[in-house]
């Protein structure tokens, strides 16, 4: 085997598997492509072992996600990118270890903030409620 031959047939394997839309090693998930380990998700594309996410994309070990792009170990996140260890994200991008932040960016170890703000337990609450009535997020 030559140069060739081989760049010719691994290219052959790349577009034989972008079309097939297997979920090997994957249960009970409904319109996902590409998934591999993973559980009770629907329409994702390219995640390996997350649960009870829906419409994420490239995402790892997350579970209850919605919409989420690049996440890895975070669970109930929505409309998230590229977070990872996090939970009870909402459309935030880049946030590692943080829970319940709202629109936030690159925060790191973060609890309760709203646009990168700090806010009180009860405030937070208060105004990401009023937020997602807003935005029509349930």
């Amino acid at each position: 085997m030559d140069k060739k031959d081989f760049l010719s047939q691994l290219t052959e394997l790349k577009r034989s598997y972008e079309v097939s839309g297997e979920n090997p090693g994957s249960f009970e998930c409904a319109g996902c492509k590409q998934c591999t380990g993973c559980m009770f998700c629907q329409d994702c594309s390219g995640c390996y072992r997350c649960t009870h996410s829906t419409a994420c994309e490239q995402c790892a070990h997350t579970s209850h996600s919605v919409a989420c792009v690049q996440c890895h170990n975070s669970s109930y996140c929505i409309d998230s990118i590229n977070c990872s260890g996090s939970a009870y994200l909402v459309q935030c991008t880049s946030c590692t270890d943080c829970t319940y932040c709202f629109g936030c960016v690159g925060l790191g170890k973060r609890d309760f903030c709203i646009l990168n703000e700090p806010y009180s337990r009860d405030d937070y609450f208060k105004i990401t409620k009023e937020l997602k009535r807003a935005l029509g997020i349930r």
